[in-house]
């Protein structure tokens, strides 16, 4: 059984059709690349499955059960932890506060103040910023602020994380820590990952299987080099029969 299926997802607004009958799975394990163009229904698909929205029709089954319509918070207890494409940490609390708050909240309020902030401190290690307890956000770049996301999210210790355009922003070195970051959280933890992006040169080393939208359809998946000679995910990226390996 897969840990995710998304069977026939849609969301309209109102007479938009963003999604329009989605179907995919992520394994267990797996690193899966949820790719295209800007406006291509990605970050609408992101927002269903975290609760975010609710789809106007279809169903999504995370670990056999349907979590289709359930609240960002519930989605997040059942354990699946996301990242958001603008970071807006709590400028107000230092860095460990803030993935602390993160533990508490997203563990279901179960979890002990002493394991909130141990829970923290790891987050924060392993992507790392400091974890002592008097660090800010204050002078934090766009890599760190993406970093601190991170940290966020795994704090919830969840068994799948949505990485929702971990690079945009970034410089291409930053671009490759961000990349070799997620396979450590992969690695480090056992943390399946689906990871929408729009840049696809340094995701496509990185993900197992790439899911290709266009208009809200799907228009591949497979593999990442089956994708960058596919003439439909050329076509849409490029508009040309160049291979697509670089482009933004």
């Amino acid at each position: 059984m897969a840990m995710l299926s998304a069977t026939g997802l849609t969301k309209t607004f109102g007479a938009l059709v963003a999604v329009n009958n989605v179907s995919f799975e992520v394994e267990q394990g797996e690193i899966l690349g949820l790719i295209g163009p800007n406006g291509s229904g990605k970050s609408t698909i992101f927002n269903c499955i975290a609760g975010m929205y609710a789809p106007s029709a279809g169903s999504i089954r995370f670990q056999g059960d349907e979590i289709a319509g359930l609240t960002a918070d519930r989605v997040c207890h059942k354990g699946i932890g996301r990242t958001f494409q603008i970071p807006r940490p709590f400028r107000n609390l230092s860095l460990l506060e803030n993935v602390a708050l993160s533990a508490y909240f997203g563990q279901d309020r179960s979890a002990s103040r002493s394991n909130c902030w141990r829970a923290a401190e790891q987050a924060l290690e392993l992507v790392g910023l400091p974890s002592d307890a008097h660090s800010t956000t204050a002078g934090l770049g766009a890599a760190a602020l993406k970093k601190l996301e991170l940290a966020r999210a795994i704090a919830t210790q969840p068994r799948l994380l949505l990485a929702d355009e971990s690079l945009n922003g970034l410089d291409h070195h930053e671009m490759e820590q961000a990349a070799d970051m997620l396979q450590r959280i992969r690695r480090d933890m056992g943390i399946t990952i689906v990871w929408v992006e729009h840049i696809m040169g340094v995701l496509m080393r990185v993900v197992d299987r790439v899911v290709v939208l266009d208009h809200g359809e799907i228009i591949f998946v497979g593999g990442p080099s089956a994708a960058q000679t596919d003439a439909r995910v050329v076509e849409v990226y490029l508009g040309t029969s160049e291979q697509p390996a670089g482009a933004a």
